[in-house]
């Protein structure tokens, strides 16, 4: 089902005008880097991301754009290239899946740390051992840490809205900060839907053209991109850097991130003056909260299926609420605070696990609440570890032990497993 939130004035591109198609998250993601044009794509294939680059190739091949496509030997090369591409003042598009992301770790602090607005499809996939192949969000959780920012997609009508806004957003200079788009393998990238896209010529307005912003001539460049290499106005980039800088330049990176939410938000809001669709605020889409008792938070496919018992049950009388949270860094604290503070129990639905403590979002959650004088009972269900179905009724039957324990009021273990067999 495409997502699609209709607007009380008339969007500047009505859905007539806009192209439906039926194609996989996969596809959806290539068809937006399409459409933003990108000067780099560097390829290596892994599952479930491999049609990504397998279509963007096609589109190449085909002469549909006008992008420099580098088959490199790793997905370690494939962030290496993008960030000389980008550092060359070039738009530059990857991306990858589970181990592919750990191998490019290393590079993945530098884009950031350089300030690098490099865009990078994730489809989430559980890391090994044991190999897997299916979703999971261990290899979101491994980055981050790393300086990107981190969006999470429903569905694939989200997946192909938020890759063309990502660009928007890297590059707005109070940001200068890489993005990761997030999408469920399988469950988005290998599954049909029907999407609205916007013509070409409507999102390469909506980008401003290509990555060119500033008219200056230097010498024999007509146009450049500030902050670029450049031989004409000479820069460095990933100088060494001791004890004398470091701190300095890792503190401005940490204040570029205070910028991103002001910048998501007016992204999405001018993406929904176009399209006619939003996400929320572009942070949180908040779903019956306002009275609810049990809320649960949670990110990507999932929340879909959270939904729609949310809304069966609500038809019940039952004051259950749900907050899916589309940006996961920075992490939107005093937001969280604001969407959480009334409800008596929080149900933190975690699509991945950290040995040893609890998981990735419930600590973040949990920090965001902390100052409350009167915070709710918090909770964390790890749920979906390697691709394992979220169904309707294991949701039910969870929603309903919370009311019950909200009865008694305790809420014991804290960590919890739904759909793991004993």
């Amino acid at each position: 089902m495409v997502a699609v939130t209709q607007a009380v004035v008339k969007p500047r591109v009505p859905l007539e005008k806009q192209v439906m198609m039926t194609v996989n998250g996969d596809e959806a993601v290539a068809y937006a880097v399409k459409q933003s044009l990108v000067d780099v794509v560097a390829a290596y294939p892994i599952t479930p991301q491999t049609i990504i680059v397998e279509k963007f190739s096609e589109f190449v091949a085909d002469g549909e754009v006008k992008t420099e496509f580098v088959p490199v030997e790793s997905e370690h090369s494939a962030m290496s290239a993008c960030v000389g591409a980008a550092a060359a003042g070039a738009r530059a598009f990857t991306a990858t899946s589970s181990q592919g992301l750990a191998l490019m770790v290393e590079i993945l602090y530098i884009a950031s740390a350089l300030r690098l607005p490099i865009v990078m499809a994730v489809v989430n996939r559980a890391l090994s051992a044991p190999i897997n192949i299916h979703n999971d969000h261990s290899d979101a959780y491994l980055m981050r840490d790393s300086g990107w920012i981190q969006l999470f997609a429903e569905n694939v009508q989200e997946a192909y809205d938020t890759t063309i806004q990502a660009f928007k957003i890297a590059e707005d200079e109070r940001v200068l900060l890489p993005v990761a788009v997030n999408l469920d393998g399988f469950f988005l990238s290998h599954t049909l839907e029907n999407i609205y896209m916007l013509p070409d010529e409507v999102v390469h307005e909506f980008l401003g053209g290509y990555r060119k912003v500033s008219k200056v001539k230097v010498d024999y460049f007509d146009e450049e991109v500030p902050l670029a290499l450049n031989p004409a106005r000479p820069l460095s980039f990933g100088n060494l850097d001791l004890y004398d800088y470091y701190f300095e330049h890792k503190v401005q990176q940490v204040e570029a991130m205070k910028s991103v939410p002001e910048v998501v938000r007016e992204v999405n809001e001018e993406w929904f003056k176009l399209t006619g669709r939003r996400y929320g605020d572009g942070i949180l889409d908040p779903f019956e909260v306002e009275d609810a008792d049990v809320v649960l938070v949670g990110m990507g496919s999932g929340v879909g299926t959270m939904r729609s018992v949310v809304r069966r049950l609500r038809k019940e009388g039952l004051k259950v609420g749900l907050v899916k949270l589309r940006m996961f860094r920075p992490f939107p604290f005093k937001e969280v605070v604001e969407v959480l503070k009334n409800a008596k129990v929080v149900a933190v639905m975690e699509k991945g696990v950290s040995p040893g403590s609890y998981g990735p979002l419930f600590l973040e959650v949990n920090t965001a609440l902390y100052d409350l004088k009167s915070r709710p009972a918090l909770v964390n269900y790890v749920y979906g570890l390697g691709g394992r179905d979220l169904v309707p009724d294991l949701v039910e039957g969870m929603i309903r032990g919370l009311f019950k324990e909200l009865e008694k009021g305790v809420f014991e273990p804290k960590l919890r497993y739904l759909g793991v067999r004993e």
